[in-house]
């Protein structure tokens, strides 16, 4: 099912080097371009797409192909490598050998490797790919070259990958879906998992993850609910209860013995003045938990520039009043993953981060930071509120398609402006356990709530007495 390749190699790709490996599938083949020249395009005589090539991407850290393809996936050596990734149209005869001898013929120019290794057309890829009589199945334009099948009602991508990334090709197509009331649906095998990225956007959209399942045919990894292609998209199956079965693949839990993951998710407000610089807040929270800041960062996966708020903030200004979507991604020794999404409201401008740290057996999760990082982000990034939750989890956050325990509270942080909302003797003087620790200056300050050990249930009654206490409802 795989239809993905890719090229990693260890100089840039040139546009002689480019060209040699469009002709690799040999003389009959029509270039073009779309995405306004960001994507190029193997197409039969016809015009209709065979292989869709996207823009070389340069990864300047290492480690960053391995994280999303497994060990051994890039070149050797701790040098910046290049990622260039080629799709190849579903169902077409030869289009994954078209694919994959593109792919090979760069890296013998260039140097490097080919992922996957055994993919068709790799092997003798010098000679050209005979595509005598080879059309391709012609799709709607609003479909994307990533979209395997679209419907009114959804768009389908097949994915086979040890890891699922939120690529700019996926971004992309999840964004056209949604413009389009669509849902995205990524199909994979059972042995396929989700990045962090990808994860946390499928969970706030529409879209769905299908899963494989020789027993039950379909089922969504992320809710285990057994699901049925009708009216044009996966949905939830019904027994004869009307009730919708959970698949018992998905409750067959992986042991992960020892793994944590820490999740902080914040949000700040900055007044919208000439000067401002963004991701300080998200650094200084890298910095606190991590000893050093991000390793790098972009707008999808993999994330190949090297940390700058600099960069990141011109990005957002140029693309404002839209929304900015980022991700962020630490060193291999420490796993950890950032979401950032910069708003431009009518109070300022806002960022809400989710950074996710992974913790093996033997391995403490930095929990003693928390307090003195919730006072420097009330201090001095403008933050508004914080939530730290402890979790069983794999500790390369990948999210495979098994149950995993939820998140559990562990400490919730108020900004000033919302302790002048709630009000200051109300933010002070809570029900819990615990007093809260005053953070920041003495008129305005901001309040850190430990809600106990996050390992137990109980937090989340400690989470939700405080809740209903900060905004005046009666105890339950």
């Amino acid at each position: 099912m795989t239809k993905d390749v890719i090229a990693l190699t260890e100089r840039m790709p040139d546009p002689l080097s480019v060209l040699a490996g469009l002709l690799a599938g040999g003389p009959d083949l029509r270039v073009e371009t779309t995405g306004e020249g960001a994507v190029v395009q193997l197409c039969d005589a016809e015009g209709r797409p065979l292989v869709s090539i996207e823009v070389p991407l340069l990864l300047q850290v290492p480690g960053e192909a391995a994280r999303l393809l497994g060990p051994g996936a890039g070149p050797s050596g701790d040098g910046p490598l290049w990622w260039i990734e080629a799709r190849a149209a579903v169902g077409v005869p030869q289009a994954e050998q078209l694919a994959g001898a593109f792919a090979a013929r760069l890296t013998m120019l260039l140097g490097g490797r080919v992922w996957p290794p055994d993919a068709p057309g790799t092997t003798g890829a010098a000679r050209p790919v005979d595509v005598s009589g080879l059309t391709a199945v012609p799709v709607p334009a609003a479909a994307q070259p990533a979209v395997d099948m679209l419907t009114d009602k959804a768009a389908v991508i097949l994915q086979d990958r040890p890891v699922v990334p939120m690529t700019s090709w996926l971004s992309e197509a999840l964004r056209a879906t949604l413009e389009s009331d669509r849902t995205l649906q990524i199909l994979t095998p059972p042995h396929c998992r989700l990045s962090l990225p990808t994860r946390l956007l499928l969970q706030t959209t529409s879209s769905r993850w299908v899963v494989q399942d020789e027993r039950c045919g379909y089922y969504d990894g992320l809710t285990g609910a057994v699901l049925r292609w009708q009216d044009d998209a996966f949905s939830p199956a019904r027994d004869e209860n009307g009730e919708t079965p959970v698949a018992d693949a998905f409750e067959e839990v992986s042991p992960t013995v020892g793994e944590r993951q820490l999740v902080v998710s914040f949000r700040t407000l900055h007044r919208p003045t000439a000067d401002l610089v963004l991701g300080g807040a998200l650094e200084a929270a890298w910095q606190a938990l991590t000893g050093g800041p991000p390793a790098s960062w972009g707008t999808s996966e993999p994330a190949g520039l090297t940390w700058s708020r600099r960069q990141l903030t011109d990005l957002a200004y140029e693309r404002a009043p839209r929304s900015t979507w980022m991700v962020a991604v630490g060193t291999p020794d420490r796993p950890a993953v950032a979401t950032l999404r910069v708003i431009r409201s009518t109070e300022g401008v806002e960022e809400d981060v989710t950074l996710t740290l992974g913790y093996g057996p033997g391995e403490e999760p930095a929990l003693e930071a928390l307090p003195g990082l919730a006072e420097e982000l009330v201090t001095r990034y403008g933050l508004k509120t914080m939530m730290c939750q402890l979790r069983e989890a794999r500790r390369d956050l990948s999210a495979p398609p098994r149950f995993e325990h939820p998140p559990l509270p562990y400490a919730f942080v108020l900004g000033p402006a919302e302790v002048r909302e709630a009000g200051l003797d109300t933010a002070r003087r809570t029900p819990l356990k615990e007093p809260p620790v005053q953070l920041g200056h003495s008129s305005r300050p901001g309040f850190y709530y430990p809600l106990g050990d996050g390992g137990t249930a109980e937090s989340w009654t400690a989470l939700e007495q405080l809740v209903r206490h900060l905004r005046g409802a009666p105890p339950l």
